[in-house]
């Protein structure tokens, strides 16, 4: 852990905004994007950006990454599903899953999804997605990986 991080300090997170925590990755609520169908999937050690990622992270990433999209697809019904990694405010390489529901106005998605932050910051009703997010993930990661296409 680093001081001062933010993604680090979220090793210390309530238990009720932890989707999944696993040696590498972990995937939770996080406060000031506590939207409900926001998660944020972050490396557990303190890594910086992408180029940061031993060959351990890089190679379950994908892995991880699809499997929380596919629950956040799945509990919130969302038609997109948004993956956004900056890495400049907090440069410990973090994901920011979002949905985007069919309530978003077309100049509000893409990148303007960000300004949901101030419109849809609802803590309670983030954390209350949590169980079902929690179960819909232990489902997807339990099963096989899907082949590769054109096999």
């Amino acid at each position: 852990m680093s001081a001062g991080c933010v993604p680090c300090g979220m090793e210390d997170a309530e238990d009720a905004a932890v989707v999944f925590r696993d040696d590498l990755w972990a995937c939770e609520v996080i406060p000031g994007f506590d939207v409900p169908g926001w998660y944020v999937l972050r490396v557990r050690r303190h890594a910086e950006r992408l180029g940061g990622l031993n060959e351990q992270e890089l190679a379950t990433y994908g892995r991880r990454a699809r499997d929380v999209v596919d629950a956040v697809s799945e509990v919130t019904g969302a038609p997109a599903t948004y993956l956004l990694t900056f890495g400049e405010a907090n440069p410990h390489f973090h994901t920011l899953i979002a949905a985007r529901g069919d309530d978003v106005p077309p100049e509000r998605r893409l990148g303007a999804i960000l300004q949901q932050r101030t419109d849809k910051l609802d803590r309670a009703a983030a954390l209350a997605m949590v169980p079902a997010m929690a179960q819909a993930y232990a489902r997807l990661a339990a099963g096989p990986a899907p082949l590769p296409a054109g096999s």
